[in-house]
């Protein structure tokens, strides 16, 4: 009796395609974070520019205020680095070296955010646990010297970062003009709100141009093809060379 011998067939199995849900995810977070910082900026009980005794005195009169504060800024440092890697993957077709250069900047800007979520919950902590204002201060203003190296990473990088972003969304020819100027003028106008005029309706304007300019990014994702998000990487057999 001869024995036949069967060879297993190979079986592909096709891969599950994602990048429409990826699509859609990227579109729904892009306005979220700048959407949370400009009611951050808005709601937040003190200035930027107060000393911090002052900030100590407003945060122990408005915690719920400042409690909204850390969370709004929880909200945006789970957010807005998705947002800007979103954003550059639709400008880095027409303006590579602009985009990575503003990536370059936003990314370490926005993963300091935390840090500086850090001091305002400390503080608001200081406050609620009866600790001296001296103490209180010095949890706002001297956690550890790594938050005055994030704070000094979030300001340089997200101004000059979302800037260059702008400009970058500038050369991409579906997307339109006022929406890349919205983004561009967003943060300097946010600096001249917070550092040089002191208001929170100006900064919630800031802010809101660059949640409008982003949620227009999340529109211009979901009118691309799959294709045109993320290419098909196809493997090269090389099994019978």
């Amino acid at each position: 009796m001869t024995r036949l011998s069967t060879t297993p067939t190979e079986t592909r199995t096709t891969p599950v395609d994602l990048r429409s849900g990826a699509r859609l995810l990227a579109a729904i977070l892009l306005p979220v974070g700048p959407a949370a910082v400009a009611l951050l900026r808005f709601v937040m009980p003190y200035r930027t520019t107060d000393s911090t005794t002052a900030i100590v005195h407003q945060v122990a009169a408005h915690q719920t205020a400042q409690a909204a504060v850390v969370w709004l800024g929880f909200i945006a440092s789970l957010t807005l680095v998705p947002a800007v890697l979103s954003a550059g993957r639709v400008a880095r077709r027409e303006a590579p070296r602009l985009t990575a250069a503003a990536l370059l900047l936003l990314v370490p800007a926005y993963l300091s955010i935390g840090w500086l979520v850090t001091s305002d919950a400390a503080v608001l902590f200081a406050v609620q646990h009866g600790l001296s204002t001296e103490d209180a201060a010095a949890s706002y203003d001297a956690l550890h010297p790594a938050v005055l190296v994030a704070g000094g990473i979030f300001v340089a990088g997200h101004v000059l970062g979302t800037v260059l972003l702008g400009c970058a969304l500038w050369r991409v020819r579906e997307f339109p003009h006022w929406a890349a100027m919205a983004i561009a003028i967003s943060q300097p106008l946010h600096f001249v709100a917070a550092v040089i005029v002191g208001s929170h309706g100006l900064d919630l304007v800031a802010w809101g141009l660059n949640a409008v300019g982003f949620a227009v990014v999340g529109i211009t994702i979901l009118r691309m093809s799959d294709e045109m998000w993320l290419p098909t990487y196809e493997p090269t057999d090389n099994s019978n060379r």
